[in-house]
């Protein structure tokens, strides 16, 4: 198809948000991306650096944060294969990377540097709507995330997060307490003493580096639900 990698075209279709791009518009669009490998660790793009480019991410995990000036992290997403990061800076003005990225697990991605991505939209208004519904998601996380952060209190937060990452009663993923803080937008000592404070109260059992759901009814009134 127009002389493009069909290994590309064929990552960039199982992206979500080019799911309904014409096959002419897929093509436009993978002859300007280009493919990049990230080993798990490894920091992507930069809180505050020019913006270079939009990524899609075609496998892989990657967290997006941002840091206060005393070094304390606020993650505001984890991403995966089909979504994007790095989408809206292209077109503002002077645009910076508005948080980090760092890849979680390896990461194969696809970059489109933002001139390119620029001009694409003017040519290709299916992918400028495309790109417009990924914009209205993304408002409605973080405007989700602003409403938590400012009328819920840590107990609360820390209460949804279980929820929402348990799996068969329990928090499977070996999260520290330094990381559920930076996504609760609290500090470790904080989240120490509540999960000890569930515990008391026969919500949760810290079973060694797991967190056992004994009570998702009491958990939800927590949470607010």
């Amino acid at each position: 198809m127009f002389g493009v990698d069909p290994e590309t075209l064929e990552d960039l279709q199982a992206i979500s948000l080019f799911a309904d791009l014409s096959d002419a518009a897929l093509a436009c669009l993978a002859q300007t991306a280009v493919r990049r490998t990230f080993a798990a660790g490894e920091i992507i793009i930069v809180e505050g650096d020019p913006c270079r480019a939009a990524y899609f991410i075609a496998e892989g995990q990657v967290r997006v944060f941002r840091t206060s000036p005393g070094g304390r992290e606020q993650v505001l997403t984890r991403l995966g294969p089909g979504q994007a990061f790095n989408t809206v800076p292209p077109f503002l003005a002077q645009g910076r990377n508005h948080a980090t990225v760092q890849a979680i697990t390896r990461v194969v991605l696809y970059a489109v540097p933002a001139e390119d991505l620029r001009r694409l939209v003017l040519e290709c208004p299916e992918l400028a709507l495309s790109l417009l519904h990924d914009f209205a998601r993304r408002l409605d996380h973080l405007t989700d995330l602003v409403e938590s952060l400012s009328l819920q209190t840590v107990r609360g937060r820390l209460a949804r997060f279980l929820l929402e990452h348990a799996e068969a009663g329990q928090v499977t993923r070996r999260w520290t307490q330094e990381e559920i803080a930076a996504h609760l937008g609290t500090v470790r000592d904080m989240v120490g003493r509540t999960l000890r404070a569930f515990a008391e109260a026969g919500l949760i059992r810290l079973d060694r580096q797991r967190i056992v759901l004994l009570d998702r009814k009491g958990l939800e009134e927590e949470a607010g639900r």
